[in-house]
Parts: C-alpha cells; structure tokens; sequence
C-alpha cells in the first residue's frame, strides 16, 4: 500500500474515534499506559540498539542523553500518559453561545483538529506524550520519528497499538511512517487533504525544511534561543539559582539558557559573584568584551547569539540598560522563553510586556516552559507561532472549533 492510501486510512480512521465518549477515551488511555510498562524490556533492548548505532555513529552527548531509556524513564512515559488521560475533557466544550437579533440560537464548541502528523528527532518518549495527547484530544497521529531513535519509536508504538487493538480500534490511529528517507516526508507533507496540521519538533534544519517545503498548515517548535537578563535590582543568590537551573539542568532541552544579559551599573560586582558558580558546573562561556574580564572564556561573536548549543556553554554580555536588553531578546530570540531577574515592579512588568516570547519570565527558570509544569500532562511541542497555539501545545491547543446553531423555522 503506498503511502497516500495509508494516510487516507489514517484519516478514515477518526470517526472510529469520534464514536467514543470522554470516559472511553480516558479509559483507552490508561490501558496504553499499562502496556508501556509491560513492554519496558522489550523498549529498553529496542533502545540500546540504537544507543549502539549512535555511540558508532559518534552522536553527541548532548543529543545521547536525549536518545537514552531507564527504567525510570519509562515509569515516566507512564505517568504521563496516565496525567493525560486524567486531564479535563477538551471536547465538546461550550466556548461562546449567544442567541442571534433573527432568533436563532448560536453555539461555539471545541471540536478535534482531525489529523496530526508531528515529526521530531531524538527523543523517543515524545513517541507515547504525543499518541496520548492526540487520542485524548480525538484527533488521528501520524508519527514520523527520526532514523536515530527508529527501533525504540517503534518499540514504543506497538503496546499503544495492542490497547487499540483491546478496544476494536484501527491501528491506523496511531501511524508510523515505516521508514526515515527525506522523500517520504516531503510526500507527506503535500496531502492537505488528509492531514490537517503538521508539528516539526527537532533541530532547526528539520523546522525550517518542514516550514519550507509543507502544503499542510504548521505549528512550528523552533529553536530554543532562550535568555536571562539580570537587572539593576536582581537578587544576587536568586539570579545565580536561576541561572545555574535554567543552563545547566538539562542544557541539551530547547526551554535552557544560551545568553546571558547583564545591566553594566551591576555586571563587575554580579559576575564575580556567578563566576565560582559557572566553574563548578563546568559551564564554557563566551564573552563580550567587557564580561570578558572577569570571566574565564573566549570572545563571543554575532553568530554565537543565534546558535541553540545544547551544551554547557553560554554567551554573556553586558547592556546599557534594561531597552538594550529587550532589544537583544526581540533581535536575536526564537521567542520561546526569556526571563528577567528583578525585584522592582516597574521593570519586571515593561520586560514582561515588551519581550515578545511565548513565555516570558519574572524571576523563575526558564527550564519550567514545560507541558507538564504548565499542568498539560505533557506537550506535543513549545509553539514560537502566533497563529492557533503559542507556548506549550497540549490537548486543549489540539482542537479547534465549529458553530452549532439551532433554529425553529427561522428564514433569512
């Protein structure tokens, strides 16, 4: 069967979905989340198949670390999975209603998307969080992982199908495009009229490729260019808190710190503060000339303010003020997530307005831009769009809506 004809499956499929109600979909849910545990063997040899060819292939650790299954991990997908399935019902909400001067009644309720297709890289949980978001939401997925991660993908997508399989569904709701050639893709990304959103989440390349090259509607999860701008009047120890969580907890994640920004009325006495807390996190820094002098580093350069590293490595400079430092953000962000460091108000609420992110910060790591931490049970990617879903995209950005309207006779 050739490729358009298994998405046409895919999409034939949704009205299997569209004939469960909340509670069967809920319960749907958590039997997939019992299966993953089942298979926690099977996913974990799957895994180390591919950690094998990786470590061959000589990957890097940052990316290693995204690739890598434990049994703790998988407990994790878990409990996502089961978190989704806890959530709110998204469907079928009422989300505006009014009755119209001609009589008639007019409703606004929340409605599925129809068919997902997300693309990512690496990371083989995403596999499970967004199946789960998707079923949850009522909407099809068609999963296109990369070649890197291919045997724990697939590993990981055969107890979501048995759960299908226990309650009569299509596999087809959940498709994995069987193979990774750059071809199939491009394909895929041509049938707008099975498809009705298409998520890249993965390295620039992939997100560009994708925007470039789609007939099919995007929800872009691009680069992480996040930042830190510590303010005149910052907590010294809360910033370095701050600062230390949000580069070095998981500096391969999209929601890590690359820049650091510093008002120059307080750099020298506040890097010198920081500067023990960087050397013993190991953290490599690039430096403008100023920050250059009290820091251990190398000189920064324009292409280092637009590099999402991955690593520990950031940049640091030091701005006139706190306008030099949203324009830096505005110029050289992916507007995902920024946070300011002050303890005035004033500051804090013209960064917070001006600074045009999906999230923007007061006094708290950016690591926490996270479907999770945002109470979605999971994210199916941190959308840097504007149009439909911006931040962490969950169930309840999985739908859309239509208009019910309910009349007695009425004529126009």
């Amino acid at each position: 069967m050739n490729l358009h004809n298994s998405i046409l499956k895919t999409k034939q499929s949704t009205q299997k979905l569209l004939a469960l109600n909340s509670k069967q979909r809920t319960q749907l849910l958590e039997c997939m989340a019992e299966n993953l545990i089942k298979a926690e063997s099977d996913i974990l040899q799957a895994n180390q198949k591919d950690i094998e060819i990786a470590q061959k292939n000589q990957m890097k650790d940052s990316m290693l670390e995204r690739l890598s299954l434990d049994s703790k991990k998988i407990q994790a997908m878990c409990k996502s999975v089961q978190e989704i399935a806890s959530l709110r019902e998204p469907l079928g909400r009422v989300l505006d209603g009014f009755i119209a001067p001609s009589g008639i009644a007019i409703s606004k309720i929340s409605v599925p998307l129809g068919v997902v297709a997300v693309i990512y890289e690496s990371r083989p949980n995403v596999t499970s969080d967004t199946a789960a978001l998707c079923l949850k939401s009522g909407n099809a997925i068609i999963l296109k992982g990369g070649k890197e991660s291919h045997h724990s993908n697939v590993a990981i997508t055969k107890p979501l199908h048995k759960a299908l399989d226990s309650w009569n569904l299509p596999q087809e709701l959940i498709f994995m495009l069987p193979n990774s050639s750059r071809e199939e893709v491009t394909e895929l990304l041509t049938f707008k009229d099975l498809i009705d959103v298409v998520i890249p989440r993965g390295g620039e390349g992939l997100v560009r490729y994708v925007s470039e090259h789609s007939s099919i509607p995007v929800i872009k999860h691009d680069k992480g260019i996040c930042h830190a701008y510590v303010h005149t009047q910052a907590d010294f120890k809360k910033a370095v808190d701050i600062i230390i969580n949000a580069k070095t907890s998981r500096p391969s994640v999209c929601n890590s710190i690359e820049t650091l920004l510093v008002d120059r009325l307080i750099f020298q006495e506040f890097l010198s503060f920081l500067k023990p807390s960087l050397i013993a996190h190991k953290v490599q820094c690039y430096c403008c000339p100023a920050s250059l002098g009290i820091l251990e580093g190398n000189a920064v350069c324009e292409e280092s303010y637009h590099t999402e590293y991955g690593e520990k490595i950031l940049n640091v400079r030091v701005v006139e003020d706190i306008d030099e430092a949203i324009e830096h953000i505005n110029h050289y962000g992916s507007q995902h997530s920024d946070v300011i460091i002050t303890d005035e108000i004033l500051p804090a609420e013209k960064f917070l307005n001006e600074v045009n992110s999906a999230c923007v910060y007061l006094n708290a790591s950016t690591r926490f831009s996270d479907g999770g931490e945002f109470g979605f049970g999971a994210e199916i990617g941190i959308s840097t769009n504007k149009l439909h879903a911006r931040g962490p995209v969950g169930i309840q950005e999985l739908t859309s809506y239509k208009f019910i309207i309910r009349g007695n006779g009425e004529v126009r």
